[in-house]
C-alpha cells in the first residue's frame, strides 16, 4: 500500500484510530480534520471510484463528527444525478469521468449537505472500463468551496490524475489525492 508523507501506512487500517497508534496514523486525515476543526468548517464527499474510502478515511480519526457531514457513493448515472444534482446533459456530453462531472459531484454534496467544503472523486479504478480517451487509472477530484453568502467566493475545481497499478492501487492514491485537494484548497483559501 501507499505510505503517507511521514511514513506511517495510511491504507492499513490495522490499528483502530483511537488506539495506541491513533497519533501516528492516517496523517493526511488528521491534517485535513485539524485545517477544517481550526476553521469551523465542515466537509461532505461525494465518491464513485473510491466507493466510500475517502469518507472512511476521513471518519477514522477521532472527533471526525467535528467537521465530517456526511458521504455519497454515487456509482451510477442515475445516482449522480438524483442524490447529487449532476446533469443530465454533463453526463452525456463527457461522461461520468470527467472534470465537468467532478466539479459537479463536489458543487452537490457541498450543497446537499450544507458543507464548507465538497470533496468529490470519479474514475476508472480498473481493471476494465478503460477507453483510449479514459485509460484505467483516470480519476478526477473535485472540490467545491461554500465562502460566506454575499461575497462571490465560492468556487469548485477539478484536476485530472492518472494513476498507475491494480485496483486498490489506484482507489487508495485517489483517497491521498482528494485529501491533498482538499487540503490545498484550504490554505488557498486563507491566502
Amino acid at each position: 500500500m501507499n505510505e503517507d508523507d511521514d511514513g506511517t501506512n495510511d491504507a492499513d487500517g490495522a490499528n483502530d484510530a483511537d488506539g495506541p497508534a491513533a497519533s501516528t496514523q492516517y496523517p493526511r486525515s488528521r491534517r485535513v480534520g485539524e485545517a477544517l476543526r481550526e476553521r469551523d468548517a465542515s466537509v461532505a464527499v461525494a465518491e464513485s471510484c473510491t466507493g466510500g474510502l475517502v469518507g472512511a478515511r476521513l471518519t477514522a480519526v477521532s472527533g471526525a463528527s467535528d467537521y465530517f457531514e456526511q458521504g455519497v457513493v454515487a456509482y451510477a448515472y442515475g445516482a449522480k444525478e438524483q442524490r447529487l444534482g449532476v446533469s443530465r446533459e454533463a453526463l452525456d456530453e463527457h461522461g461520468a469521468v470527467s472534470a465537468p462531472v467532478a466539479r459537479q459531484m463536489a458543487r452537490g454534496i457541498r450543497d446537499t449537505a450544507d458543507a464548507t467544503w465538497g470533496v468529490a472523486t470519479t474514475g476508472v479504478a480498473g481493471p476494465t472500463g478503460g477507453t483510449a480517451e479514459t485509460p484505467v487509472g483516470t480519476v478526477y477530484v473535485g472540490v467545491a468551496y461554500a465562502a460566506p453568502w454575499g461575497t462571490g467566493e465560492s468556487f469548485a475545481t477539478a484536476d485530472r490524475h492518472q494513476f498507475d497499478g491494480d485496483r486498490q492501487t489506484v482507489r487508495e492514491l485517489t483517497v491521498d489525492a482528494a485529501l491533498d485537494a482538499l487540503r490545498d484548497a484550504i490554505a488557498d483559501v486563507d491566502r
